[in-house]
This record gives C-alpha cells, sequence and structure tokens, in this order.
C-alpha cells in the first residue's frame, strides 16, 4: 500500500492532499503509522474518545506535544504553541523526520463541539503548512467509524480520505 520509490518518498502521498487525512479502518491507520514510525516520524496519539469538553482536548493535545505548563487551554493559545512546534521549539526533535500526531476515536467529540473539532485540524493545517515552509513535515491523521466523516474544508482544503479508503467501498466492512 504505501511504496518506496513514490515521488519524494512513501509519505510524500499524505502531504500532497493536505496536512489533516481521514482514516476509517484501523488496520489502515495502523500500517500508516508503521510506515511514518519507519521513515522516523514522531508519532503521538491521543484519544478523542475520552474528550467530554474542550478541556479534554487542550489538557490531551499540551501532554501529547509536550507544551509548556503556561499554555492557556484555548484556541488562540494552540495556535501559538503549533506555530512553536512547528519550527521544533518542543513536541519533538530535529533528529526526527517529522511530527505525525493521530486524533483517534473523533467521532462522539465531533457530534458535540464540531466547531471546536475544526478548529483543532484548521490550526493544526495552517501550522503544518507554516512548518513545511521552514523544512519540517508535521502531519494529523484523523480516525472516524463514520464511512462518510466529512468536516469542512481545513487550511483552505478539503480533508482527504487516504488512498487505501478514497473509494466509497473500500471503507465498509471490519474496523
Amino acid at each position: 500500500m504505501w511504496r518506496e520509490g513514490e515521488p519524494s518518498g512513501p509519505d510524500y502521498v499524505f502531504f500532497q492532499s493536505g496536512f489533516v487525512t481521514k482514516f476509517r479502518r484501523r488496520s489502515v491507520l495502523t500500517e500508516a503509522l508503521a510506515m511514518f514510525s519507519g521513515l522516523g516520524y514522531r508519532v503521538v496519539t491521543v484519544d478523542a474518545g475520552n474528550w467530554a469538553s474542550e478541556d479534554d482536548l487542550h489538557d490531551d493535545v499540551a501532554a501529547a506535544l509536550d507544551f509548556p505548563s503556561y499554555y492557556g487551554r484555548n484556541f488562540d493559545a494552540l495556535n501559538d504553541c503549533l506555530s512553536d512546534v512547528s519550527q521544533v521549539a518542543y513536541g519533538w526533535t530535529s533528529a526526527d523526520t517529522g511530527l505525525v500526531l493521530v486524533i483517534d476515536n473523533i467521532d462522539a467529540f465531533w457530534a458535540e463541539k464540531p466547531e471546536a473539532g475544526f478548529l483543532l485540524f484548521d490550526i493544526f493545517s495552517s501550522n503544518a503548512r507554516t512548518a513545511a515552509l521552514f523544512g519540517n513535515r508535521m502531519a494529523c491523521l484523523v480516525r472516524s467509524d463514520d464511512p462518510w466523516f466529512d468536516p469542512k474544508p481545513v487550511g483552505a482544503e478539503d480533508v482527504q480520505w487516504n488512498r487505501v479508503e478514497w473509494l466509497n467501498s473500500a471503507r465498509e466492512g471490519e474496523l
């Protein structure tokens, strides 16, 4: 599925369609994560299934990305900290090929707080674009049980399904 010899490497397919990519099947996500890990990316995972509030979102993301203790736990502060992450100030090191933030089980939180979920994706995408300008790679992989999960465009781009599950028929079956 993820092959050597892709333009600029197998991670290229994730960045060519934007910095936030949707997944449904755990097996497909697991394979993508193995590819990223094998290429030297730092992979961090947060479980949105445990989020009952925006505070939970901020607490998990801050812990996963090693935000400083003064993090304000709001979306302006998230943007500021992700700006620092994009320049490798914290959250990962220059020894890492890049950073992959995995957001698993987004469905319940998205149903209750779609605006907060959208802001998280949009802020991440914007800062990942900034990271690319500095030669840094950041990706956000979002897993949903919903085969029709369709957040608004983030970073002025539609959030695409990964290339294995791109066809509607490929998202049917096991999780």
